[in-house]
This record gives C-alpha cells, sequence and structure tokens, in this order.
C-alpha cells in the first residue's frame, strides 16, 4: 500500500487549547508532553491555515489545489524542528450529479490515506471525478496528503536509489542457510543506511506521530471535527486517533482493516498476512485454472502451480530481459493477491514466457528506473514506522523458527515478507509499546469498517477485531472476495454503504453484508483503481 507522490498565539488561546488538550495514552500521563505539545500544533495550525494554490504538475487537474503544513518533528517539543507536510485538495463541487440543478450543502472536508505505512494520498481528490465518487466530491472538499516521511514530506531514504531496485533477485521459498546469511547481512546494513541518512530523527517517524499530524491537518483545513477515510495502515492510525482524539471524530470510514491488538502490531501482523496471501494464491490459482481454455497454464490449481515454479526455475537459471529473475516474478504475482484486475493480465504474462515469448513478463515484472526513488523513499518509510511502532523479535532464532514453521503450509509469500521486516529485528532506533487502541460506548461517532472476506493483505480477522474493540462500529464484509480496498469500487452495495455513511451519517446496524463482484473475465486486462500499489512491493497493511 503506497503511491507515488503528486507532485512531486496569543496566551488566553493557548491556555484554551492545553485546557482540552487530548489524553495522549501512548504517551504517558493525559498531561504527558506530546499531549500539550500537539496542542500547541494544532492551535498554530488553525491559526495559520493552509495556502493553496494550484498544483505544480503538469498532469495535475485545474481543479486541484496544493499546499503545505507545518508540523513538529517531535511534539514533546513544539517549538523545535518542524517539517512541512503537502496537502492536495479539490474543492466541493456541490453539484447534485443526478440533479444538476440541485445545490449540495457542503460538509467540509475528507481527509484521506492510502495506507502503506508509505503511501501518498496526494492523488486522492482526483477521485472526485469517478462516477462512483461525485456524491460524496459534491458534500466534502476532497483532501489527500503525503504523511511525515512521504515524497516531499521531509522524505526518508535508507539506501540509495539505484540499489534499492537490484535486479535480477533470487526469491527461494525454502531459502538455505547460506541465503539466510545473505539476507541477515542486507537487513543489518539497511538498518544502518537508515540510521546514517536521517540521524536522530529517525525515531520520530511513528504511527502515534502520523495520528498527532492528522489533527493539526484538521485544525488546519479550519475543521473542528475529522472526517476521514483511511485504507489499509491508513485503518491502525485512524483508529490510533480516534483513541487519542475520540471528540475530534466527526465521521470514520476505516477501510480494510488492520487488527490492531497490540500484540499483534506488527511482528504476528506480519505473520498473519502471510498466512492470508496463500489463500488469495490458491483464489488465483483456481481462477486460472478454470480458465484453462484461454491460458493453458493447467486445469488444476496444482498444475498452474507447477507452471508457476516451472517459470520461477527457468528465470532462476537466466533472467528475462536480462532484469526479471525469480524476485520480480514473485513481486508480479504478489500483486495479483491485492486486486482481481491483475489476475488476467498476470496469467497471461505467465502463459506467454512459457510458449517462449517472454515480452509481456518483462514489461510486467521489470523495474521501472523511473520510479526507483519514490519505491525507496516507500520502502523506506514503510520499514521506520514498523520498526519504530513495537518490540520485534530481536533473536533471529526467533523469525527462523516461525517463517520456517509457516513456510511449510504458506510457501508464496512467507520468506518474501520476513526478508521485507528482517531489518526490524536489528533497527537502531527505540522501540514504542503500540498503544491499546480501545473506545467505550458513546466515547466516539460510529465508525464505518469496510472488509473483503479474503482479503490477503489485511485479513478479515482483523476487521473483527478493529470493530470490536471501537464501540458502536458498523462492519461491512463484502463476502467471498479478495480485493484490498473496497471504498468506491465496483460493488454498488458497498458504496451505498459508504454514501449513506458520509452524506448522511446512517449506519447498518452492528453488522452488514454484500455480495461479491464480479469475477475478473479472462483476457481483458483492467486497470487497478489504485496506482499507490503497484509502487509498493507489496507490504503492508
Amino acid at each position: 500500500m503506497r503511491a507515488a507522490a503528486l507532485y512531486s498565539a496569543a496566551g488566553s488561546l493557548l491556555l484554551s487549547a492545553l485546557a482540552a488538550a487530548p489524553a495522549d495514552g501512548a504517551a504517558g500521563a493525559p498531561w504527558s508532553a506530546e499531549s500539550r505539545g500537539t496542542a500547541v500544533a494544532v492551535q498554530r495550525a488553525r491559526e495559520a491555515g493552509i495556502a493553496f494554490t494550484r498544483c505544480d504538475g503538469r498532469d495535475a487537474p485545474r481543479s486541484l489545489e496544493c499546499g503545505t503544513v507545518r508540523v513538529p518533528l517531535d511534539y514533546a517539543r513544539p517549538g523545535g524542528r518542524q517539517i512541512e507536510l503537502t496537502v492536495s485538495r479539490a474543492r466541493a463541487t456541490q453539484k447534485d450529479p443526478r440533479n444538476s440543478k440541485r445545490k449540495v450543502p457542503r460538509q467540509g472536508a475528507l481527509v484521506y490515506n492510502p495506507g502503506g505505512p508509505g503511501a501518498s494520498g496526494m492523488y486522492f481528490p482526483a477521485a472526485g471525478a469517478r462516477p462512483e465518487w461525485r456524491r460524496i466530491a459534491a458534500a466534502y472538499d476532497l483532501v489527500g496528503y503525503a504523511p511525515r516521511g512521504v515524497g516531499r514530506s521531509a522524505p526518508l531514504s535508507c539506501v540509495a536509489p539505484e540499489r534499492f531496485l537490484q535486479a535480477p533477485t533470487d526469491a527461494p521459498v525454502h531459502p538455505s542457510e547460506r541465503y539466510k546469511r545473505q539476507r541477515i547481512a542486507r537487513a543489518k546494513a539497511y538498518a544502518r543506511g537508515c540510521a546514517e541518512r536521517t540521524g536522530s530523527a529517525l525515531r520520530f517517524y511513528n504511527s502515534l506521530n502520523n495520528a498527532r499530524d492528522l489533527d493539526v491537518l484538521r485544525a488546519a483545513l479550519g475543521e473542528d471535527r475529522l472526517t476521514y477515510l483511511g485504507a489499509s495502515y491508513g485503518t491502525y492510525f485512524g483508529a490510533v486517533y480516534a483513541t487519542l482524539f475520540p471528540s475530534h471524530v466527526r465521521r470514520m470510514v476505516l477501510d480494510s482493516a488492520v487488527d490492531p491488538d497490540p500484540q499483534k502490531v506488527w511482528y504476528r501482523d506480519n505473520l498473519d498476512q502471510s498466512a492470508a496471501f496463500e489463500d488469495r494464491w490458491a483464489d488465483f490459482r483456481e481462477w486460472v485454472a478454470r480458465h484453462d481454455d484461454v491460458y493453458r497454464l493447467g486445469a488444476t490449481p496444482a498444475a498452474v502451480q507447477l507452471a508457476y515454479d516451472t517459470a520461477r526455475g527457468r528465470l532462476a537459471g537466466r533472467a528475462a530481459g536480462g532484469v526479471v529473475g525469480p524476485g520480480q516474478l514473485q513481486d508480479a504475482f504478489l500483486m495479483a493477491g491485492y486486486h482481481d484486475d491483475y489476475w488476467p493480465g498476470r496469467a497471461a504474462a505467465l502463459s506467454s514466457y512459457l510458449k517462449g515469448d517472454a515480452r509481456a513478463l518483462v514489461a510486467l515484472a521489470a523495474p521501472d528506473r523511473a520510479t526507483a526513488a519514490g519505491a525507496e523513499n516507500a520502502g523506506a518509510v514503510y520499514t521506520a514506522v514498523e520498526c519504530n511502532d513495537a518490540p520485534w523479535p530481536t533473536d533471529w532464532k526467533v523469525w527462523d523458527r516461525d517463517n520456517t514453521r509457516l513456510a511449510r503450509r504458506a510457501p508464496f509469500e512467507t520468506w518474501d515478507n520476513a526478508w521485507t521486516n528482517l531489518p526490524c529485528a536489528y533497527w537502531p532506533a527505540p522501540r514504542q509499546q503500540p498503544l491499546d487502541v480501545r473506545t467505550g460506548p458513546g466515547e466516539l461517532p460510529p465508525v464505518l469498517v469496510l472488509a473483503a472476506e479474503r482479503d490477503a493483505a489485511t485479513p478479515y480477522s482483523g476487521a473483527l477485531e478493529m470493530s470490536r474493540r471501537l464501540a458502536g462500529s458498523a462492519l461491512v464484509t463484502e463476502r467471498d472476495a479478495g480485493t484490498h480496498g473496497i471504498a468506491g469500487g465496483p460493488n454498488a452495495c458497498v458504496n451505498g454503504h459508504l454514501d449513506g455513511y458520509l452524506l448522511e451519517g446512517r449506519v447498518p446496524g452492528r453488522r452488514a453484508a454484500c455480495a461479491p463482484r464480479p469475477e475478473p473475465r479472462p483476457g481483458v486486462r483492467a486497470t487497478a483503481r489504485h496506482p499507490e500499489r503497484d509502487a509498493l512491493k507489496g507490504k503492508a497493511a
């Protein structure tokens, strides 16, 4: 879940703000330095606002405006170093898409975060042009932003971009001891690189500060209460925000929810994710097998697996186009676990490659040097946030035991997931204890949680846990579906609940279910709705 960047007080008021400072449970007592600093930053942002001007990107729609908001690097020292977060906005059209003569009342700003950690939401306001979003875009200013560390928002880096996208690479399902030692050395070097390039500031890139930044952005937009849509990892720090600032929430949609259980953030969450990707990989293979008349990859899931293993073996001997090895093949097919729309193109490329034509596979899986800097930045933010957020095992034997055991029943993604997160075992910055995400009855307005039942990136159990911890929340489930991120997609039932909630404040009771979207048609290479996921190796949440 990550995205490319869009382009590239008065004393009495301050005392009033401090008197209303939120209880910042993760930072200690309600009157912790961080909560006092947040109140100072919020008041400062409310007074300054955001000076929106036309975005400078050549492809930026004319309706899009861009600006910046200043936040403290360290909320315990709000007068210290400040960083700027880039923000984008499309003003509410106030035009009813069903009746052009009817003016729609503006309801404020809807702030979006696409997840990651490491994704930018700067493209989000352009979604208002899509039919599924026009009713919401009529009532709300659509606001996206690049969180701290992402894009131009005090960007993080851990390694030179050209080294980050080295290719071809291997991806053994059951790695040898020699290969494990190599990956341990790479993880240690990567963690050192993060520290060397960022210095003492590295510790301040975490979910608690992302939530505090969100409150500063709320104030800078002139909103008394936040209306928020978070996807994937955006659901986690959205829930952290709701726990820290429940009285500041107006409406909140959590789409494809992370399991916020402090005992699972983030080591266990990633093990659960690897197990879920195995189920999703099975869904893809079953679909390909049902369409053997089109792809000729085998009429059973086992035969499709054999075809994939054959391709991986060939690529280990000779990289396609000189750059697509088993690692690049794995990255490309991992994306099929995120979105059904990727299925036809992946199946067709694999089929062509096995018949002797590698062009489609190279076009699909070769690293894009033009986006190397953005991909490296997204990876750095992902690593910093997850490593800073929680304790991780520091003994390699624990990682080896858990992932070896899991790979026996879930070989598809287990070890690649482990290598992505292994720098956290050797992380040089202090670790935090995760916030106990939880609200009691009446503390928070009803929250709308959306989830696909077979989502791999954020397994469905996480949505159940999220809705249990946020009292009064409503869970809408897309049954027998696995696309990651379902708001504003092709499912009219899901969108009906989304519109009803954001436009009218209606929730469908404690639980509601929607039938699944149609499966993709073989041979039709649809375009996925979430380009940010292409910038990622497919990590996280």
